[in-house]
């Protein structure tokens, strides 16, 4: 039987090792996957290259662990906003390298590596310190940059609901990063606020099938995962498979 539940956040991230490259799903904090991010920092796992849309805000979540110093390097488009203190005094300091990417050239770039596409040519950024180093070419008038992929050893990404074999709802706009997140790196570990029966999700709002996802815990109120045996839960009377 197919079970990608795991029950602890702690557990879903215990084997994530120092200098692995971690592609952290969120856009600001909707979507970002906090009770995964506060159990990779207790995992003690150093030295990490982030890609994310954001550079952390405030104190909590993705700010959080490079508040840990555990983040070597962050890969993102947007490093600052009016609370992102946390980034700003590393940055300055010296103690962390920021690899800028504008926003569409993330979420391609992204895309691309789950899609297995070598490289791209965009027209973002010509003419720009982002061009610096990188190979230009000509189309139908155009100035294009090459760009390449980025993959992750791990990835990781909420959803609002999931089944054991690892489909995923996601809702509204904490859709953002996650679905491509998941086919670009080796591991996807998902968080979700529940965990339904096979069949409980409509097939036509699974944004990310499960052979995507390696990990489902949950996180949420109405978990059905307690003391690590799934319990079942108020759909579970639908008759859906379990």
């Amino acid at each position: 039987m197919i079970d990608k539940q795991v029950a602890s956040a702690a557990d879903a991230v215990a084997d994530i090792r120092d200098g692995l490259t971690i592609l952290i799903g969120g856009f600001g904090l909707a979507g970002q996957p906090t009770q995964l991010i506060d159990a990779l920092i207790d995992s003690g796992a150093n030295d990490l290259t982030i890609v994310n849309n954001n550079a952390g805000s405030g104190d909590t979540g993705l700010a959080a662990l490079l508040a840990a110093h555990r983040v070597r390097k962050i890969v993102c488009s947007f490093p600052r906003q009016h609370d992102s203190w946390v980034f700003d005094e590393l940055y300055l300091a010296g103690e962390i390298e920021l690899e800028l990417v504008p926003q569409g050239n993330l979420a391609e770039r992204i895309r691309a590596g789950g899609a297995g596409i070598g490289a791209f040519y965009s027209p973002t950024a010509v003419g720009t310190p982002l061009a610096d180093g990188k190979e230009t070419r000509t189309i139908d008038g155009r100035d294009y940059l090459l760009e390449y992929p980025i993959t992750g050893d791990v990835a990781l990404i909420s959803a609002l609901r999931g089944d054991r074999w690892g489909n995923l709802e996601f809702r509204k706009t904490a859709r953002n990063f996650g679905p491509i997140m998941a086919t670009a790196a080796a591991v996807t570990v998902a968080q979700v606020d529940e965990v339904v029966p096979l069949g409980a999700i409509d097939p036509e709002r699974v944004v990310t099938p499960g052979i995507f996802v390696d990990r489902v815990v949950a996180v949420g109120e109405r978990a059905w995962l307690r003391d690590g045996e799934f319990v079942g839960g108020p759909l579970a009377s639908e008759g859906a498979e379990q």
